[in-house]
């Protein structure tokens, strides 16, 4: 099986290849599908396994298709909430780099930084956002995020953030979110 395969669009195609990447992995195989037909997916896999690309491709297939449905301004459509910021750092990385023939505009945002900078970025408009529980909370506080058009929500190593106890916190961000989230 190819990417192309997959159904994904040309610009997506364009920047795996670019990476170096010619065939999907198995993670990805099984659940590019699923996520493009909005299923919702727990999926687990060997680290190195393609994961990350397993969720992004598809999120940024969805959002590319509907990018020019309203252009009343940019609003976030997709999260991804990451135990820690090098993981979140990273996400954006993969996010960026599979975007980058596309108009759709990732940002992430955690602790241990200044919020200023991140402040900033969220208020120019993005589509997707990386965040660590935390600093998404505190940003929705301050009515910075608004998270009632999130359409995708990733849980990325979910089992981390139950063992880092940020289960309530996943729970107030889950809430905050439409009922009709995939």
């Amino acid at each position: 099986m190819s990417f192309k395969d997959l159904k994904l669009n040309k610009p997506l195609l364009r920047a795996i290849a670019e990476s170096g990447y010619d065939n999907p992995t198995l993670v990805q195989e099984k659940t590019i599908p699923l996520v493009l037909d909005k299923k919702d997916v727990i999926a687990s896999a060997q680290t190195g396994t393609g994961k990350t690309a397993a969720f992004a491709l598809p999120i940024l297939q969805l959002l590319y298709d509907k990018q020019n449905e309203g252009k009343s301004g940019k609003k976030t459509r997709a999260l991804i909430v990451s135990p820690t910021r090098e993981l979140a750092i990273q996400i954006n990385e993969n996010f960026n780099r599979y975007s980058k023939y596309t108009n759709l505009k990732s940002a992430v945002v955690f602790g241990g930084a200044s919020i200023e900078p991140q402040k900033e970025i969220i208020k120019k408009g993005i589509d997707i956002l990386i965040a660590t529980p935390g600093r998404l909370l505190e940003l929705h506080k301050q009515d910075l995020i608004n998270l009632s058009f999130i359409e995708t929500i990733v849980l990325d190593e979910a089992d981390v953030m139950l063992d880092m106890c940020f289960i309530d916190d996943v729970i107030k961000i889950e809430l905050l979110c439409t009922d009709q989230i995939q």
